[in-house]
């Protein structure tokens, strides 16, 4: 049975490595939402660095999940002092979990606030695609799927939430967002 894979990406207004308070606001809420995300139904994983340094993304050790990149319109630092990112790859049983786990909960409350810590930006900030069973989806499947979508739109290769595809590439929906379909899933 396939499996849904979410990349999001967002520049943030300040380096990781930057200790005013709203960085180390972003980073304790941030250790509570993966936590919690990782105890939501449908939950599968998600790419965590092997050696788990703070703030190490470029050149850390991601395992299956690959080498880390960025889409071409990242701009910023990529050493630990002037990284101004913040990235997600995961892996989930199907589009209802996963669409529940970002917008129910804490990770909720952090969207609500998410222009505190992140730049505005014109490009997506998140995608979903479907990979088959036993597959771990890369960094680098992550962001050409992430630029797919920002400049060809919703499709079965790349897609969000409120414009989604089933595994077999038909047009589907999550009750209750979207456009209106004849699937409901």
């Amino acid at each position: 049975m396939p499996h849904l894979a979410l990349y999001t990406f967002g520049v943030l207004k300040s380096p990781l490595a930057d200790p005013a308070p709203l960085t180390r606001e972003f980073y304790d809420i941030g250790e509570d939402v993966y936590r919690k995300i990782s105890q939501h139904p449908g939950y599968l994983g998600r790419a965590e660095a092997a050696d788990g340094d703070r703030g190490m993304l470029f050149g850390a050790d991601w395992g299956a999940w690959g080498e880390f990149a960025v889409p071409t319109w990242y701009g910023k630092g990529r050493t630990v002092e002037t990284t101004a990112l913040a990235a997600t790859l995961s892996l989930w049983t199907d589009l209802r979990p996963a669409f529940d786990a970002v917008y129910t909960g804490l990770h909720r409350e952090a969207l609500n606030r998410r222009y505190d810590w992140f730049e505005r930006a014109e490009h997506p900030n998140y995608v979903c695609w479907w990979v088959s069973d036993g597959v771990i989806p890369t960094w680098q499947d992550g962001v050409s799927r992430l630029e797919h979508l920002h400049g060809h739109g919703a499709v079965p290769h790349a897609f969000t939430f409120h414009h989604s595809f089933a595994p077999d590439g038909t047009p589907t929906r999550i009750k209750g967002i979207g456009p209106k379909s004849d699937q409901v899933r």
